[in-house]
């Protein structure tokens, strides 16, 4: 018990200074922390090219040829993907079928 309450606080400790230093810096990126030393650590996720993704954000992965919606979030200091639907949105469009004709003006 003792653990998770030091846990929590931790959490919101590192909440408070996240939003502190990114209302007094300006910056655009939550996830990036300042350091000892004044290094700027950055967390984020990354996709399957590479890409930063930032905390927050949804991706529609494909996992051991599944899909599902994940979204980049913390969990005990480190980035990772956590699931929060179990399919990904999408949408199509039939072009195989004539257009429409409007009418003319």
């Amino acid at each position: 018990m003792q653990h998770a309450r030091v846990l929590r606080q931790a959490r919101a400790l590192i909440t408070f200074v996240l939003v502190a230093t990114a209302s007094s810096t300006g910056w655009t990126a939550l996830a990036d922390v300042v350091g000892p030393g004044g290094k700027v650590i950055d967390c984020y996720c990354t996709d399957k090219t590479g890409t930063r993704v930032e905390l927050g954000e949804l991706r529609c992965l494909d996992v051991d040829g599944r899909q599902f919606m994940a979204q980049c979030q913390m969990s005990l200091n480190v980035p990772m993907w956590r699931e929060v639907q179990a399919n990904c949105l999408s949408a199509s469009l039939d072009l195989t079928e004539a257009p429409l004709q409007l009418p003319a003006l």
